[in-house]
């Protein structure tokens, strides 16, 4: 498991669960509840100290912004699982990893990829973290082989 003293990695920590709490909330409460957690309120909760709160705020957006976007990749890496049936923990990790490693390019993408495969470790299902694998295993190849043909 990662290291829970990585100020970055508890960034990605409190992303995960700002993005959970805000997409459980718009579908379930028809986007009637802006009362969210704040970053005091979850490092409260997770008995954190410490986080790259520039980083938490800078995937949250991003994630908001290219939603549309990012769940088009994830239909077409994910062709056998329709984004409605991905658990919502593996959901958002995938989000914040193709966020972070390939669209905004905040993270190289196999730094991005590793953390994602922690935190479905850490917060996800039985097969979450080779699901979350293969994903953006596959979308790392496919990107890398474009790179490769420039």
């Amino acid at each position: 498991m990662k290291d829970f003293s990585d100020p970055r990695h508890i960034a990605r920590i409190l992303a995960l669960q700002k993005l959970f709490e805000y997409n459980f909330k718009n579908q379930n409460l028809n986007g009637k509840n802006d009362d969210y957690f704040e970053d005091n309120d979850l490092c409260e909760i997770n008995e954190v100290k410490k986080f790259d709160k520039e980083l938490t705020g800078k995937i949250v957006v991003a994630v908001k912004k290219n939603t549309t976007e990012l769940d088009k990749i994830i239909s077409r890496y994910a062709p056998e699982r329709p984004i409605e049936d991905i658990s919502q923990i593996d959901l958002q990790i995938l989000r914040i990893a193709i966020t972070e490693g390939f669209i905004e390019n905040m993270t190289p993408a196999k730094v991005a990829i590793d953390e994602a495969i922690e935190l479905a470790k850490e917060f996800g299902g039985n097969s979450s973290s080779k699901f979350v694998n293969g994903v953006l295993g596959n979308l790392l190849k496919d990107s890398e082989g474009k790179n490769d043909k420039k």
